[in-house]
Formats: C-alpha cells, sequence, structure tokens
C-alpha cells in the first residue's frame, strides 16, 4: 500500500504542480463547495493511478486543487463508500494520499440521518465523536510505521479548536449549527425503525455510510479533523417516512450554502 501511496501523491504532485495545505472530502450531494473554489486544476479519478472510482450518484469523481478562503485547498468531489464493495483501505486511500502530499488539515462533510429529537431535517450537525459500527476497520492488517503508531489514540478525534472556530462563525451569520455524535454504518440500505431507535441508545445524534474509515485513518498519520454532516432524513420515531437517494440529495443541496459557508470561513480563519 505505502508504494501505491506514494506513486499517487507523485504522479498527482507532478500534475498538478500545486502544494495543498487542506483537503476537503464533499459528501452526496454536497459538491457545490466547489463553486466558492477558484479552480487550478481538475484530475478525474480515473486518471490517477491506484485511485478507486464513485460509482454512486451525487459524487461526480474528481480531485480539485484551487484557492479557497485564501488557502491552497484540495477537495474530493465525489468519496469511496464500503457498501462500494471497496475495502476500508482503499476507502481511506485517499486520504492517505492527501497525507503524503502535505495536507495536515482534512475536513468531512456528509448527508445524514437525524437521531436526536431535536434535530430538523436541513440541520447542520458539526461532528463531536462517532461510532464506528462498520464491523471493519482500515488500520486492520500489518501496521505501517511510516504511516502512524499500531495503536492510535482517538480520545479527541474532531479537533477542538476548529470545532470553536466554526461555532464562533455559525453564531456570527446566524446559523443554527447544532453539534453531536455521528455513528458510521455499511449501508446501503436505510436504516429500519428498531435500528434507529437502537443506534438512538447508543448515543448516536446522526448516522451515515461514510466519514468514519477515512477519519479514522487521518488520526492514525496525526492530522487535524473537521466533520460536518447535513440531516437529510429523520430516524427519530414519529417522524420516519420513507426516503430515497435522490430526496437526500435534494435536502443536502438546499442545505449546502449554510455548509459552504462555515467550511469557507473555517478555511479563511486558519
Amino acid at each position: 500500500m505505502l508504494k501505491k501511496i506514494k506513486e499517487t501523491s507523485t504522479f498527482i504532485q507532478a500534475v498538478t504542480g500545486v502544494k495543498a495545505e487542506i483537503g476537503i472530502i464533499l459528501g452526496t450531494g454536497l459538491g457545490g463547495l466547489v463553486k466558492e473554489i477558484r479552480i487550478l486544476k481538475t484530475i478525474e479519478y480515473v486518471d490517477i493511478p491506484n485511485f478507486p472510482v464513485s460509482t454512486v450518484e451525487g459524487h461526480k469523481g474528481q480531485l480539485i486543487f484551487g484557492k479557497l478562503g485564501g488557502r491552497n485547498v484540495l477537495a474530493m468531489q465525489g468519496r469511496f463508500h464500503y457498501y462500494e464493495g471497496y475495502d476500508m483501505q482503499k476507502v481511506a486511500f485517499p486520504v492517505r494520499v492527501m497525507n503524503y502530499l502535505g495536507i495536515n488539515t482534512l475536513i468531512v462533510s456528509n448527508a445524514s440521518g437525524g437521531l436526536n429529537p431535536g434535530f430538523r431535517v436541513g440541520d447542520l450537525m458539526m461532528i463531536n465523536d462517532h461510532i464506528n459500527m462498520f464491523g471493519d476497520n482500515p488500520l486492520i492488517g500489518p501496521n505501517l510505521d511510516e504511516l502512524g503508531v499500531r495503536f492510535p489514540d482517538m480520545s479527541m478525534v474532531y479537533d477542538l479548536n476548529l470545532r470553536r472556530l466554526a461555532r464562533k462563525i455559525a453564531l456570527e451569520n446566524h446559523i443554527d449549527l447544532k453539534e453531536g455524535v455521528y455513528i458510521g454504518v455499511s449501508g446501503p440500505t436505510f436504516e429500519t425503525p428498531a435500528e434507529y431507535r437502537m443506534f438512538r441508545i447508543l448515543g448516536g445524534d446522526a448516522i451515515g455510510m461514510s466519514t468514519v474509515p477515512e477519519v479514522i485513518a487521518a488520526r492514525h498519520m496525526g492530522m487535524s479533523v473537521f466533520g460536518i454532516s447535513i440531516i437529510t432524513d429523520s430516524g427519530v420515531p414519529g417522524e420516519i417516512v420513507e426516503i430515497s437517494h435522490a430526496e437526500v440529495q435534494e435536502v443536502a443541496m438546499k442545505a449546502e450554502p449554510k455548509m459552504s459557508l462555515i467550511i469557507k470561513e473555517l478555511i479563511s480563519s486558519l
């Protein structure tokens, strides 16, 4: 894997000539942040050695290099999911490459189902912790000491300073930014009412099919992480309705401008 990471990062650096400082992963229906980026270079995933390919609608499948908030950024317009058939190492591979490109701060976004009865569809939730319910982990297997330690600490996964800055930005812009625990599951099915109840009892405020593997890999390499979810549907008893992927995308796109503002201002303040 290390050989592939180095090969891919060398290719990207040669093609772009841009040294990014901050990595961004855009979730389902959340590719609109790219409009805020002054794009310097775009690379399709299919053209990148060793890179997986997005197969899900709402994930365009390209790397965007450019300027956002006065900083050099690399944005993934489309991510990879465990349910697509990729193993955890493949899901986390782009984050490994980001780190080899010199990126030490990772911003992850996603569309998720709400478990907290205080949340409403369209709300933003800043992630303050997560629960890994994938039944797998990107660090399983021989540890690569060049990437990180065998047993990385996970007591402070989501950077406290980044969360404080985001809270301040939301307050100044009159955005109701919720905060809570994200539960990561394999998917691709949406949860049953009984599963929603279980995950709420376990301590979850939102649930989705991504983010956790990428964040585990990022923390393994010592990267600072900020995570934000858009609540696109409700798993609260009495509020559960039949939902489709298209509806999730629609809600995410409507709420995205608020998320984009927070991310842009957050990057500007770093």
